[in-house]
């Protein structure tokens, strides 16, 4: 913890250090101003701005109608609640694949906009020339590979990937891949910890797993998942470190029981 404390402000090259110092990395999602700074100043190490607001923030069913601007004001508003860690900004669905200069244009705007420090990607050798595009502006890219879930149409299912072999074969190989062209770092979702401790130990940048076991070179998990705002979500690699959506549930009951029974404001309470 004293070593945490004593960084004052994360970069990728930070997270390099780690890797080789063989200290885990804490990342942890936020999307609002509020949130960042409670984050932030627990100590965290990299805040994701997920795609993932599409889900818990706006209420879809998956990632993929979230737009640009909308995580460009995600990723602003956590901007300005942060000082010290790194912020990562996730680049929505259909604002990369398959167009390496609308990819660079879509980095370019986050990076301007939110004033973030990276962008994250999802896939491998499919996106590595969007990769090259937006890392020659001098934009860090942090990689994703497994379960992406912007790809759910694809594969139909959120169940663990890369069980089988040639699976499993190709993620090493993308991972290698996203490695060589430039990407400081790549999330490993939900795919076997044996696979994702051998990628682990392969690659010379940091891993960082959701699902993936102990084995990479640090943990991400979704914050209102981890705090129990979301109490549908109960997947095995999912631990819960508060039941946040009861205790609220309970303070806004007690808060309309005082209204109703003007036991609020008391006279201490208004001027």
């Amino acid at each position: 913890m004293s070593i945490h404390k004593e960084i004052k402000r994360i970069t990728t090259h930070t997270l390099q250090d780690f890797k080789e110092k063989g200290i885990k990395i804490s990342m942890l999602t936020a999307y609002d101003f509020s949130m960042a700074g409670i984050i932030d100043s627990a100590g965290i190490d990299v805040i994701l701005v997920g795609d993932s607001a599409s889900n818990v923030m706006a209420g879809h069913e998956t990632t993929l109608p979230i737009t640009l601007d909308q995580m460009i004001y995600h990723g602003a508003s956590v901007v300005r609640g942060v000082t010290r860690a790194l912020v990562v900004v996730d680049l929505p669905f259909g604002y990369y694949q398959g167009n390496s200069r609308v990819a660079l244009d879509s980095a370019i705007r986050i990076m301007k906009e939110c004033g973030a420090h990276a962008v994250k990607l999802e896939g491998g050798s499919e996106i590595c020339e969007s990769v090259q595009r937006i890392l020659s502006a001098g934009i860090p890219v942090m990689g994703h590979l497994g379960l992406t879930p912007q790809s759910i149409y694809k594969f139909g299912t959120y169940t663990v990937r890369a069980k089988e072999e040639a699976e499993a074969k190709k993620l090493m190989e993308d991972a290698m891949l996203l490695q060589k062209t430039g990407c400081f770092a790549v999330v490993l979702e939900k795919i076997p910890a044996k696979l994702a401790t051998a990628v682990s130990k392969k690659l010379l940048i940091p891993t960082i797993g959701i699902g993936a076991g102990g084995g990479t070179d640090g943990q991400v998990l979704v914050s209102h998942d981890m705090l129990g705002i979301t109490k549908e979500f109960k997947p095995r690699f999912l631990r819960r470190y508060l039941n946040l959506a009861d205790e609220i549930q309970n303070a806004v009951k007690q808060y309309v029981d005082d209204v109703k029974s003007k036991n609020f404001p008391n006279k201490e309470e208004q001027y």
